[in-house]
C-alpha cells in the first residue's frame, strides 16, 4: 500500500503553510506543565525536609582553642644604656671590641676556656709579630707559614699577626678572613688560641696567637 503524500498545488499554498507554522501562539494555547509537589513547596520547607535526619554533634558545641600568650612589648633601652651610647657617639667612651661583629676568638678544647678572653685582655706578652699589609692572599700564606715555623723553632709563646680590616678594599677584609681559615685549618696544629688584639696593638686589624711548643 502506497503512503499518501500531501502535495501543494502551488508555491503560494506552500508559503501560506510555512507562515502559519511560524506565527507565535498565545499563552492560552501553550500547554501548562503541572508542577510537582517538590516545586510547589517553599525553599524553607525544602531545607527543613533535607535537614530532617541531621543530628547535632555535642562534642562540637565548644571546640577548644589554645590562646597564644600575648607578645611582650619591645623593651626600651635603659637610661644607663642610652647614656653609654651618647658617650660613645661623643667619643667619651670606647666601644668594647668583643661586642662588635668583627671580633674573633678561639681556643683549643684541650686548653682552659678563658685563655682566649685573657689573650684579648693582654694577659700575655707579645714576643714577635708579622705585618701582612699589602700582600696578596698567596703571599700572605707563604709569609705566615715561614713566620709561624720560625716562631715555634724559637719557642715563642705569643705572637701578633697584623692583617688590617679591609676598610679600603672593595672585597672587604680578605686577609682577615683568610687568616681565620688558616688558623682553623692548615695552621691549627701550631695554635693553642687566638683573639682580636687590644686597641693599642691594632684592635680589629690585628690578632694575638698563642703557639704550641715544638
Amino acid at each position: 500500500m502506497k503512503k499518501s503524500v500531501r502535495s501543494f498545488s502551488s508555491l503560494a499554498e506552500l508559503r501560506e503553510e510555512l507562515a502559519r507554522r511560524a506565527e507565535p501562539r498565545s499563552c492560552e494555547d501553550m500547554p501548562v506543565e503541572d508542577k510537582g509537589p517538590e516545586e510547589a513547596r517553599s525553599d524553607e520547607d525544602l531545607f527543613l525536609t533535607a535537614m530532617a535526619d541531621v543530628r547535632e554533634i555535642r562534642e562540637f558545641r565548644e571546640i577548644p582553642y589554645k590562646r597564644q600568650p600575648p607578645k611582650e612589648p619591645c623593651k626600651r633601652p635603659k637610661d644607663d644604656d642610652m647614656e653609654i651610647l651618647r658617650q660613645i657617639v661623643r667619643g667619651e667612651r670606647k666601644i668594647r671590641l668583643s661586642d662588635t661583629g668583627e671580633y674573633i676568638q678561639w681556643n683549643s678544647p684541650d686548653r682552659p676556656k678563658d685563655i682566649a678572653p685573657r689573650l684579648h685582655r693582654g694577659d700575655f706578652s707579645v714576643q714577635d709579630y708579622i705585618d701582612l699589609h699589602g700582600m696578596t692572599v698567596d703571599q700572605a700564606e707563604a709569609a705566615l707559614t715561614s713566620f709561624l715555623k720560625a716562631a715555634i723553632a724559637r719557642r715563642l709563646y705569643c705572637v701578633k699577626i697584623i692583617h688590617g680590616r679591609g676598610l679600603r678594599s672593595p672585597q672587604g677584609p680578605v686577609l682577615k678572613e683568610a687568616l681565620v681559615n688558616w688558623l682553623r685549618g692548615v695552621f691549627r696544629r701550631y695554635v693553642h688560641a687566638y683573639a682580636t688584639a687590644r686597641d693599642c696593638d691594632g684592635g680589629l686589624g690585628a690578632t694575638y696567637v698563642i703557639l704550641k711548643a715544638r
